[in-house]
């Protein structure tokens, strides 16, 4: 089959680059915009009791503010509030208010601290309604821009923290995240061909060719999104730029380095392209398929995020897949060797390489490179042990010296830290009951006895008065462990328990979505994880004939991922100073080490399954799998490696613990496991690998 595809393209270059052009065209031309939602709760189903809980809020308390900044006040001198002060932060609430600043509906003026340190003034701004809706973060500018001059001669300073400063202060410090990413990728990109093959033809390859199909494979993901009703998360257009850029160099250098090999043993141009399809073409066509069912086996999580992500990325990776079998080699069966210009170490191959080293060793010693390359990951997967997962992914990536922060460690001066985003806990009637008031405050006195709980504010009740709402402030920030905790522990239990006979108790609020989210990021690890590991081990199955090579295939797999978790805990957690890793960075990591680093498990016992069929013995095969794999395999790890590495140039922590975590792992994946343990183990097991298909004969 991709013999007929290699002969057909190359016999048809033009008919294949035109189509590509006019599909291109086409699918951006009619494709609506991409766009994603940044709402936390709008990622978890409707039954999770956070959501149920804001259900009831919509309807029985439609007026219930939304409380999206809190200002700070204290005194610059740091003396205590006098009654003075807090009149001036009265007047300064009332003419903030109005002022009629767009996005703000009210500003009230809070109590002062019981130390009489700091007073708080609570800004009302409405919902926020899509990702592009940016009236929040610009109510926050103009509200700094215009406290100072509200607070001349009062002897007060101020700061504006809470969730909405916090997503001005991080749009600020990423607001070129995008850029850096794309201009990073690229720039490493055409760096490092130009290192390895010397030719800059070959280094501007992948970025004309993926520059051209990376708005159809937007667009395409963009269709999608309105056909599905697909919510992608807020980062995929950075890491969607860095996977067509990363997976589609590796495929293009996969295809180029067997197109030098065949030019090497005499192919012709024309040939040559149709021995490379053919040989490679079964490996790509592998590979992609265990990326795309990785990705793809994210559409079974509960979180909307990465059930939209996955699908997303695997359109992605598809669009590549076809790129790399049609568009790649029309375009290089049209150059022929002038793709290598000026260098012509393409006509011979160096002798004596690392390489070729490397794989006379481990034929050699097959154990001892198992020995060492499997301890190497064990001992790095122990660090994995010291996992915690961190939910502020706004507040832990900013640095200490941005307002929000600045503000929110004045505010606990005198206030708890819960104060900036209170738990919202609602008591409603079970088939047409009211409570009675003895029981809503009985209910708030249970809620206050809760340990954890700072305070609870007077219940708001509803017209019909069949539900009660009450503003639970926790002791702990609302993202912290602490806070998690309480919710979980604490006071859904004793919510749920004081709630009295025919009604129901629902909590909610953020530090309520958070637990949430970790309840459906645990069920995900339990059902994702399988899922996409079964299914590539199916693709291994089928492309090996084999049912002993894909377990230990993905037993190295497993090891790469640990090694990788572990890693990062250390570098971020241990040696750091984050609370945490961002709590959907293991499924992320899990999918790309795995998915990515089947691609270069792939590509090297398909090498050396080849060899083994020229009828060598299953150590020479693997050495010599080694000497010809290993340059192709390297390249593409260093390549792919460094562009996901450019994501931590995007300026907060979340990102760059994405960055560090993906080439971390793609290097391990290339350097340890693909080069080293896998053919080292299948040399060890020998011909047995191979059952029962016996594909080495």
């Amino acid at each position: 089959m991709f013999a007929a595809l290699g002969r057909f393209v190359v016999r048809r270059p033009w008919w294949v680059i035109a189509a590509w052009v006019i599909a291109a065209a086409a699918v951006v031309s009619l494709a609506p915009k991409l766009t994603s939602s940044s709402d936390e709760a709008s990622f978890l189903p409707r039954d999770y009791e956070s959501i149920r809980a804001a259900d009831v809020q919509e309807k029985e308390f439609p007026q219930q503010q939304n409380i999206g900044a809190v200002i700070v006040f204290q005194r610059g001198d740091g003396r205590p509030l006098a009654p003075a002060d807090a009149a001036a932060v009265t007047r300064t609430a009332q003419k903030l208010t109005a002022r009629k600043i767009e996005g703000v509906e009210g500003v009230a003026a809070g109590q002062v601290s019981p130390n009489k340190l700091v007073q708080t003034a609570f800004v009302a701004m409405p919902k926020i309604t899509g990702p592009e809706d940016t009236t929040q973060q610009d109510a926050v500018e103009e509200l700094r821009t215009g406290l100072g001059a509200d607070l001349k001669d009062t002897g007060l300073t101020a700061g504006v923290t809470g969730s909405a400063a916090q997503a001005l202060d991080e749009a600020d410090a990423s607001k070129r995240a995008g850029m850096l990413v794309g201009i990073g990728t690229i720039v490493i990109i055409i760096v490092l061909l130009l290192v390895i093959f010397r030719s800059p033809i070959i280094a501007l390859l992948p970025v004309v060719l993926i520059g051209l199909i990376s708005p159809m494979a937007t667009g395409l993901i963009a269709s999608a999104n309105e056909l599905f009703d697909m919510k992608a998360d807020s980062s995929i257009q950075e890491l969607l730029t860095v996977v067509l850029f990363g997976v589609g160099t590796d495929y293009i250098l996969f295809l180029l380095f067997r197109y030098r090999e065949a030019l090497r043993a005499g192919e012709d141009p024309k040939g040559g392209m149709v021995h490379a399809v053919e040989r490679v073409g079964e490996a790509i066509a592998s590979a992609a398929g265990a990326v795309i069912v990785a990705f793809a086996a994210l559409g079974l999580s509960t979180l909307g995020m990465l059930k939209s992500m996955g699908p997303a990325l695997a359109i992605a990776v598809f669009v590549t897949l076809l790129a790399g079998l049609t568009l790649v080699p029309a375009v290089v069966s049209l150059l022929g060797t002038r793709v290598f210009w000026p260098s012509r170490s393409w006509r011979e191959e160096p002798h004596g390489t690392g390489f070729a080293r490397l794989g006379a060793s481990i034929a050699r010693r097959p154990a001892a490179w198992v020995a060492v390359s499997g301890l190497f990951m064990g001992v790095l997967a122990l660090g994995a042990l010291g996992y915690r997962a961190n939910f502020d992914l706004a507040g832990s990536s900013l640095p200490e010296t941005k307002e929000s922060m600045v503000a929110l460690k004045d505010l606990e001066k005198g206030f708890p830290a819960g104060t900036t985003d209170p738990t919202s806990v609602y008591l409603s009637a079970v088939e047409g009951a009211r409570p009675t008031p003895a029981q809503v405050k009985e209910f708030g006195a249970a809620l206050a006895a809760v340990p954890g709980v700072e305070k609870v504010e007077e219940p708001k009740v509803s017209r019909d008065g069949t539900a009660a709402a009450y503003s639970v402030v926790l002791a702990d920030p609302p993202a912290s462990d602490a806070a998690r905790e309480t919710v979980a522990d604490e006071l859904r239990p004793a919510a749920h328990g004081a709630a009295p006979e025919g009604t129901k108790a629902l909590v909610g609020g953020i530090t309520a979505v958070y637990v949430d989210i970790n309840k459906a990021v645990d069920r995900d690890y339990s059902v994702v994880f399988p899922v996409a590991a079964l299914c590539i081990m199916v693709i291994l199955g089928l492309l090996l004939r084999s049912l002993v090579a894909p377990w230990y295939l993905m037993l190295s797999v497993a090891l790469g991922f640990g090694a990788t978790l572990g890693a990062t805990s250390f570098l971020f957690t241990t040696v750091g100073s984050q609370p945490g890793l961002m709590f959907m960075l293991p499924v992320i990591m899990y999918l790309f080490v795995v998915a990515l680093g089947t691609d270069y498990n792939i590509l090297m016992v398909s090498r050396l399954r080849e060899e083994a069929r020229g009828g060598l013995s299953p150590r020479e095969a693997a050495g010599k799998a080694v000497r010809h794999s290993g340059p192709t395999i390297a390249s593409a790890g260093v390549i792919l490696a460094g562009t996901f590495a450019t994501l931590m140039l995007a300026g907060n922590s979340t990102l760059s613990q994405m960055g560090f975590a993906l080439s971390f792992g793609i290097a391990v994946a290339a350097f340890v496991m693909a080069l080293v343990f896998t053919p080292a183990l299948t040399a060890l097991i020998g011909h047995r690998a191979w059952w029962p298909g016996h594909g080495d004969r």
